[in-house]
């Protein structure tokens, strides 16, 4: 079956390990990319990567589930998303433009 549309698991590759299970390949992320329409959130209280995620990718489909794409495009990559963010640290955050034209571009697929 293949992945959902806008699923983190689009750019991976599965197959089938020396015991028979189907397993997947690390997703290749898209990493941080300085672009004119790029975001830079200041983080406030009670902020997490699923709730900035629901504020700006809101024209997407399950824009909160789309967190990790906001997590891969840090200079410094978030490896947890479950950490809380430090508050008045800056987040940056791809366009919906970046995400659509860009982060799941066809032509990225393995």
């Amino acid at each position: 079956m293949a992945p959902r549309r806008f699923s983190r698991y689009s750019y991976s590759v599965g197959s089938i390990d020396n015991v028979g299970d189907f397993v997947l390949s690390d997703a290749l992320p898209f990493g941080f990319v300085e672009l004119a329409d790029t975001i830079v959130h200041a983080v406030e209280s009670g902020d997490t990567l699923f709730s900035l995620a629901h504020v700006y990718f809101q024209p997407l489909p399950r824009p909160s589930g789309l967190y990790w794409i906001i997590a891969d495009f840090q200079p410094t990559p978030i490896e947890d998303p479950t950490l809380m963010l430090k508050e008045g640290s800056l987040i940056y955050i791809p366009s919906v433009r970046t995400v659509t034209e860009q982060i799941f571009n066809a032509n990225r697929a393995r």
